[in-house]
This record gives structure tokens, C-alpha cells and sequence, in this order.
């Protein structure tokens, strides 16, 4: 049997952490290409190894490999892009040797259309390892917040939307969607209420 963890980890072998616990410096290799661990398992959709490597290996989510690509660049499936981003805090903004960042690539490649979109609706959560972008779009002033009346039903209903476990998944942001969309529709309709009775 093989004791290349690479193949190992393409597999998913169970003998590959017997393997990195007997010598985990192998956790953070790489080869002659910096294609590293993380970059298979993330490809491969190992989840469980991916989150393994990072937590009990404490190996660096952001590895690059010779083309500067971190294991983002190589992701497959939502699942996979969703585990790099919102469990283990990968740099969605991490750019390649080309400049271009891991949504770019997978966008202009146009083989896995649904991570693309993913990484799209990531970006505008503006994660970057784990912390918050500095973001211009939609800030308000404290003089606009005094100005908008927000009705005290909505602002609990997105609070106990945003206290839901499942808050950053799709399922907890498409309810989030639908929550904004009936808003958005109940102001238009009263809008219209009001335009009405003015006439």
C-alpha cells in the first residue's frame, strides 16, 4: 500500500491519519507544485479529513500553491467551497498569480456554475478569514436610523432569524430572502394604499 499522503488523501484512505499522526509535519506538506493536503481533500470533497487537517493539525487553510491558488481555487461543490469558507475561515479575497480570486477563476472556467454563484453570495458577507470586510455599501448614518421607522415585528423576526443556528447556511439565507422579499412587498402594497387615498 501506498504511503504517498497525497494519494492517500485523494482516496480518503483511512490509513492517511495513522500516517500524519505518526509524523505530522506530513499534514502541512506539499509537493513540487505546493499542491498541498487541503488542496486535495478539498477537491476530492473529503470534508471530514479537510476539517481535520485544519483543526487537529493546525494546518494553514490559506496554503498556496505554485500558481499562488489556495485550496478555494480548486473546489468542486458547494459543499466543499461552504466548509472553506464558513467553518474554516478560507480568504475568499486570496488572489492567484494571474490576479484573479477564486470566484474570478471558477467563474471565467465555467465548470462548476453553483460554486461560483456560492462564492458570489459569500462575498457579499465580505468574509475574509474569518473577519468582516470594511464596507461602504448600505451604511447608514445615525441621523438615517432615527429617520427610518422599522416595524418593531420585522426587527424581531430578523433577530430570531439571525439567532438561528443555521443562519449562514442556504437554507437559514433563503429564509432570510423570503423575510426581506414579504417586507419589501407589505411597503410597496402600503405605498400604494397611501398613493391611493391621496388621489
Amino acid at each position: 500500500m501506498s504511503r504517498n499522503p497525497f494519494l492517500l488523501a485523494a482516496d480518503n484512505s483511512p490509513a492517511l491519519l495513522p500516517l500524519l499522526r505518526e509524523d505530522p509535519t506530513l499534514a502541512s506538506g506539499q509537493d513540487e507544485h505546493g499542491y498541498s493536503l487541503v488542496h486535495a481533500a478539498a477537491s476530492y470533497e473529503h470534508l471530514d479529513l479537510l476539517r481535520t487537517l485544519v483543526r487537529e493539525f493546525d494546518v494553514d487553510i490559506n496554503l498556496r500553491d505554485e500558481d499562488n491558488e489556495t485550496a478555494l481555487f480548486v473546489v468542486e461543490s458547494v459543499a466543499a467551497a461552504r466548509v472553506l469558507v464558513e467553518e474554516l475561515s478560507i480568504d475568499i479575497s486570496a488572489k492567484n498569480a494571474e490576479g484573479q480570486t477564486a470566484l474570478e477563476k471558477i467563474t471565467e472556467e465555467d465548470e462548476f456554475p453553483l460554486v461560483a454563484e456560492y462564492l458570489r453570495e459569500a462575498g457579499g458577507h465580505g468574509q475574509t478569514n474569518g473577519t468582516s470586510a470594511p464596507s461602504e455599501v448600505g451604511t447608514m448614518t445615525p441621523a438615517d436610523e432615527q429617520e427610518l421607522d422599522i416595524d418593531p415585528e420585522f426587527r424581531r423576526r430578523i433577530e430570531e432569524l439571525a439567532g438561528r443556528d443555521d443562519f449562514h447556511t442556504e437554507e437559514g439565507q433563503a429564509a432570510l430572502r423570503r423575510l426581506v422579499q414579504d417586507a419589501v412587498g407589505e411597503q410597496n402594497l402600503d405605498d400604494r394604499n397611501v398613493r391611493q387615498r391621496q388621489e
